[in-house]
Formats: C-alpha cells, sequence, structure tokens
C-alpha cells in the first residue's frame, strides 16, 4: 500500500510537471505572436501579399519576418504548425483534473452542504459542463455575432460568470474556481482543434493544388486566436487559485473570478495597444490595480467552511468512515490536532497564519478522516508537515500515522482507491 500511494503521488507531480512545461510553451507562443502581429510594419517593395514585416534579434542573431495575409503563392518546403503546445496542455490538464478532483471527489470535487452528489454525479457534472460550454460558445461564434467581436467578447464574459456562479452552487469554492479555469482552457484550445487548425488545413490544400485561398478563413482563426489571448492571464489566476483560499474560499469567489476575467482584458489591452501603436494605455494600470483591490476586499467575506461544532456533528462519507473505523485512528486524530491545528484551524493562532493554508482543516477526528491521504504523504511518508518540524512532531508519531492508514487500506483497499 506505501508503494501504491507513492506511485500515486510522484505520476501526480509528473503529470504536473509536463502540465507546467507545456503551458509555458502555449502561452509564449501565444503572446509572441500576437505581439508580432500587432508590431508588424509596412515597408516599400514587399513581396506579393506581404502585409507586413519585422527585424528582431535575440541570441545573438537577426531574425527577418514576413507575414502574408493569407498565404504566399506556393506551398513552402518546410511549414512549422504550432498546435502540440495547446493539446498537450489540455490532456495533461485534463489528467491533473481525473487524477485529483475525480479521484479525490470525496474530498476536492463534492460540498454535500451545496449538492449532495454521488462521486459518478460529480464527475458527470464535471466532464458534461465543459464540453456544453465549448458548444455554447462556438455556437455564438458562428451565429451572426462573429461579425461584432466586441458584442462577443461581453457574451462570453456573461456566460463565464454566469458558469463561475453556477460551479459555486455545486462543488466545493476550490473546485469551482479550478473547473472554470478547465472551462475556459478546453474553449481555448478547444478553438486550436476544431477551428484554427482546420482552416489552416483548407488554406495549406487550396496552396497545393493551385487554388488561390480564401481570406475568410484567416479572419475566423484570427477571431478565435484573439479571444485566446484575452483569455490566457484569467487561466493562469484560477489554476493557481487552488494555492490560495482566500480566492476560492470565499462565498463571493464567482465575483473574484469575474474581475481576474476583467483584468486579463485590461493587462492584455495594454500590452497589445503598446505593441501595436508604441504607446501606453496607462489607465489600464490604474482599473487592473482598482479590481486587485476589489479582489482582496471581497476576499475577507467569510470563508466557505463548517464551524467547529458543524464539523464534530457532520455524518462522514463512506471513505471517511474506513478511516475512522481503522485501526488507530484514536491516535492518529489525537496527534494530528496538536501537531497541526496552530495552522490547519478555523482560527489559526500561529504567528503570521491568518487562514488555513490551502483551506485545509485539521482541528476534529471528522477533519483528520477527510485530509487521511494528505496526512499520510505530507506526516507519514515525509516530513514535509509541519514545515521545519515547528511543532516538533515525533518519529514515533509519524509512524501512527502511516499504522493508521496502512490499516485503513488494509481493511478496504478497493473502496479508498477507487475514491
Amino acid at each position: 500500500m506505501y508503494d501504491l500511494a507513492s506511485i500515486w503521488e510522484w505520476l501526480g507531480f509528473a503529470v504536473r510537471w509536463l502540465h507546467v512545461i507545456t503551458a509555458m510553451a502555449w502561452i509564449g507562443a501565444s503572446f509572441f505572436f500576437i505581439a508580432l502581429d500587432l508590431g508588424l510594419k509596412k515597408v516599400p517593395n514587399m513581396p506579393h501579399g506581404v502585409s507586413g514585416e519585422e527585424w528582431q534579434v535575440h541570441g545573438g542573431g537577426f531574425y527577418h519576418i514576413q507575414k502574408y495575409l493569407v498565404a504566399p503563392d506556393n506551398m513552402p518546403e518546410h511549414l512549422i504548425w504550432h498546435k502540440w503546445q495547446s493539446y498537450t496542455t489540455w490532456l495533461s490538464g485534463a489528467a491533473l483534473l481525473m487524477m485529483v478532483y475525480w479521484g479525490g471527489a470525496h474530498l476536492y470535487l463534492i460540498d454535500a452542504a451545496k449538492a449532495d452528489l454521488s462521486t459518478f454525479q460529480a464527475i458527470l457534472l464535471s466532464a458534461g459542463s465543459l464540453t456544453i460550454g465549448w458548444l455554447i460558445y462556438d455556437f455564438l461564434c458562428k451565429s451572426k455575432l462573429g461579425n461584432q467581436p466586441t458584442v462577443l467578447m461581453v457574451l462570453l464574459f456573461v456566460l463565464l460568470v454566469a458558469i463561475a456562479w453556477g460551479y459555486n452552487q455545486v462543488f466545493t469554492g476550490r473546485a469551482a474556481l479550478l473547473h472554470l479555469g478547465a472551462f475556459t482552457a478546453t474553449i481555448m484550445t478547444a478553438n486550436v482543434f476544431f477551428i484554427i487548425m482546420p482552416n489552416q488545413r483548407i488554406v495549406v490544400k487550396d496552396l497545393q493544388e493551385g487554388r488561390t485561398p480564401d481570406p475568410k478563413y484567416g479572419k475566423i482563426a484570427k477571431l478565435r486566436s484573439t479571444h485566446n489571448n484575452y483569455l490566457t492571464l484569467p487561466v493562469i489566476f484560477l489554476m493557481l487559485s487552488n494555492h490560495y483560499p482566500l480566492a476560492f474560499a470565499t462565498e463571493y469567489n464567482w465575483l473574484i473570478a469575474a474581475l481576474v476575467f476583467l483584468m486579463g482584458v485590461t493587462i492584455r489591452h495594454y500590452f497589445n495597444t503598446l505593441h501595436a501603436t508604441g504607446k501606453s494605455v496607462h489607465w489600464t494600470w490604474l482599473a487592473t490595480a482598482l479590481m486587485f483591490i476589489i479582489i482582496m476586499w471581497l476576499s475577507t467575506a467569510p470563508m466557505m467552511q463548517d464551524t467547529y461544532e458543524e464539523s464534530q456533528a457532520r455524518d462522514l462519507s463512506p471513505v471517511e468512515q474506513v478511516f475512522a473505523n481503522a485501526d488507530g485512528f484514536e491516535t492518529a486524530s489525537s496527534i494530528i490536532p496538536g501537531r497541526c491545528a496552530m495552522c490547519h484551524a478555523r482560527e489559526p493562532n500561529y504567528e503570521g497564519i491568518y487562514h488555513a493554508p490551502k483551506g485545509i482543516l485539521l482541528e476534529t477526528p471528522a477533519d483528520v478522516a477527510k485530509n487521511a491521504q494528505l496526512i499520510y504523504i505530507q506526516s507519514g511518508m515525509s516530513v514535509a508537515m509541519p514545515p521545519a518540524n515547528v511543532s516538533m512532531m515525533e518519529d514515533q508519531e509519524r509512524m501512527e500515522i502511516r499504522r493508521w492508514y496502512d490499516n485503513a487500506m488494509s481493511d478496504a483497499p478497493m473502496m479508498i482507491a477507487s475514491h
């Protein structure tokens, strides 16, 4: 059982590593090409079909870049397609969603106080919402609104805020913001897979067969690419939010998310305008700062967590029951609050800690049963917690945690593994 837990932990680490690396590559490429496109200059005697060019210097070399408005007259011998950064980012993110939020639905996804869902129902809602979101967005883009970019962006914003509110009605606060990020990232990758790449293939095929490509395909792809550009920064915020309870564990987390989307627009508007005109739009920074101040104020709203008394009285889930009934639970549930609850409490008393890190509470036996796997990984298998061992957890106590967890795994391995 030790090997199973450690393998799962390392597998999650590897997938997260892949996700971060590919996201960096995708975002970097997106920002580069948007800046390049906006910075192109018209010069005399440009080749036929070229809409602009730019000179850049990097790594000791000079680069002369030209952009064809539709396509060159002939198909180049070597053509680089920018797609796998997007695909791999989404696939690795989907794998993480399944591993963390589907695999740990009872801990991270389901909030029985909001919606008493079964694991299957929660997973179905999680997966289905991502698909439905893309279908609604794609329908709006293909309607007559596709010719009104500003109106379309406003409707997209309304859709995202509505989804943020909806997620917060059924999932934990942490899962709500993470799913909103996944919802947005799904739209972005689907834009690449279903719209941008197919349109580019049509243009390439026209070139190969000697036809003049229709410029409408480039126009459609540029609209979707522009949407992706403005959505990138909010997605990064939402993916990082699970580390910050002040972002996800308040009743106004959906409003925080709405403001983050607006901040993404103001920040990108500044840089896009700078790249296009060379002029700074300073009001965007003031607007961004004001919205961030409002976000900080909203985060002071009461945290979405049960009280100490409610935790003592609540019914345990089937998996929590396994851990609570396992031999050694009484010992473990007396060790953990004494060594960890100075920080992981509803009202922490450790200097400098004002909210439980990551929203993890470890005050009551129910808290301990709920967070059994995290406790085992952080304080049983490793010495990550308490940090720097500030509460002086002893080796014997760590051994008792391992013994309790192993006993639970022996009692119901399939039930725990399936969750």
